[in-house]
């Protein structure tokens, strides 16, 4: 199984919204990114369902100013 593969699996969530919006985006964007956008992935799908949905749905702050431009393309998924 390849990395992608291994990445869209891991972005199967608890949530249909979450899991909607993290298979489009690695389906438009993951072959795009970057190891170290790869790593900012790793550190968001670390989070709980919920506070990563409202990170996404701008309902929370973002933890580190450094995820901000992978929040943004996540947002446009």
């Amino acid at each position: 199984m390849n990395h992608q593969a291994r990445m869209r699996w891991r972005c199967r969530r608890g949530m249909l919204e979450l899991d909607i919006v993290l298979q489009r985006f690695i389906d438009k964007h993951y072959a795009q990114l970057n190891e170290h956008q790869h790593e900012q992935l790793e550190t968001l799908l670390s989070l709980p369902d919920h506070d990563l949905w409202d990170m996404i749905i701008c309902n929370s702050d973002v933890p580190d100013e450094a995820l901000k431009p992978l929040l943004k393309l996540l947002q446009q998924s």
